[in-house]
């Protein structure tokens, strides 16, 4: 009779749809386990991202599927993760250390690219991910401000590498480390690129769940690098919904695409506009922009993030939103863009490089 009960409470758990990986449980092969015991059924259901924050919610979930059946009195859930590496561009291996990199992207600047990036890898953090940033925009570094690291140096332990500063519980490289404040980046793309693999297989970065690139706008070198060079698992887009930053935004979208970086979606920054006295909500800079690209290009719109005054505050006193109010309205739609993005990569293709002895072959 058990045996009856347990397999329908497998066949309930593995049709859960996961509101965030779009994929039922069971096609994502994420029921751990279950078992009935005396009418306690016990299920273990095991995620592929990171979902401190949607732990309740999965819980719920599970016990809406199971409770009615027949012969079950008692729910006992347990939800965890394990974040394994994706799939990346052909002919390349993921960094020995870093699992999965997630390229965040725009179009043109001046979107809240790297708010957005720094908020994002911090979210990441708050789910319960082990998270670096790499801050890409040679030309205009910004993540030292925004993590309130601005004046600090970074240590080679060897001469040879460099050791990444922390914030937040968040490993960060960026050039800006290396420069004065008010030093102009006067470099051609050889240098730039050069300086753009340095900054990354150079730094001794911890055992990483995600390394977050905050990367600079537009298709140029460094883009092109890092999407051709670089083992990138994902992309994400930053847009606003005006019309030229749509145009520009759909640019980036398909350098991803022709490099066979999956987007795993978009961003829609400054959807509206928030008064800081009164309230009001309007959208000054259009609407519907990021949902209509998303829905051209069959990717999915991860959220949208007002325009308001205290983000901008926040990033540029050194406390990111998702730190300085982390359980306020905006940091919580930055956790829940950030495991939409991470639930739709784990829900892609593995990398299994990492399985299969190295093989060499010499004359003897």
């Amino acid at each position: 009779m058990e045996q009856d009960v347990d397999k329908q409470v497998k066949e309930a758990i593995a049709a859960i749809q996961d509101p965030y990986a779009g994929k039922s449980l069971g096609e994502l092969k994420w029921v751990k386990s279950t078992a009935v015991e005396r009418g306690v059924a016990s299920v273990h259901i095991e995620l592929g991202y990171p979902a401190a924050g949607a732990r309740e919610q999965f819980e719920q979930l599970a016990k809406e599927a199971v409770e009615s059946l027949e012969g079950v009195k008692e729910v006992k859930v347990e939800i965890s993760w394990k974040i394994l590496s994706h799939a990346v561009q052909r002919n390349l291996k993921p960094i020995k250390s870093i699992k999965n990199i997630i390229a965040v992207a725009s179009g043109k600047g001046g979107v809240g690219k790297s708010t957005t990036s720094v908020n994002l890898a911090l979210a990441l953090i708050a789910e319960g991910a082990t998270v670096g940033l790499l801050d890409a925009d040679i030309y205009g570094p910004s993540q030292p401000r925004m993590l309130g690291l601005s004046g600090r140096r970074p240590e080679t332990p060897d001469g040879k590498s460099i050791d990444p500063l922390e914030a937040y519980g968040l490993e960060c490289m960026s050039i800006g480390f290396m420069i004065d404040d008010e030093e102009p980046m006067i470099w051609r793309g050889p240098m730039v690129t050069s300086a753009l693999n340095q900054l990354i297989g150079d730094t001794n970065w911890s055992e990483l769940d995600y390394l977050v690139v905050d990367m600079p706008p537009g298709t140029g070198d460094i883009a092109l690098t890092l999407s051709q060079q670089v083992p990138v698992s994902g992309a994400v887009i930053v847009t606003t919904p005006q019309d030229i930053a749509l145009l520009d935004a759909r640019k980036g979208l398909k350098m991803f695409e022709k490099v066979s970086v999956p987007v795993l979606g978009v961003v829609e920054n400054m959807s509206t506009h928030i008064c800081s006295n009164c309230g009001n909500e309007e959208h000054i800079f259009g609407t519907g922009g990021g949902a209509s690209m998303a829905e051209q290009y069959s990717v999915p719109l991860l959220g949208s993030l007002p325009l308001d005054i205290r983000i901008r505050e926040e990033a540029d006193s050194g406390h990111p939103t998702v730190i300085a109010d982390p359980e306020g309205p905006l940091a919580l739609r930055y956790r829940e863009i950030a495991r939409s993005a991470v639930a739709k990569l784990a829900a892609q293709g593995r990398d299994y490089s990492r399985l299969f002895p190295k093989i060499s072959i010499e004359n003897s």
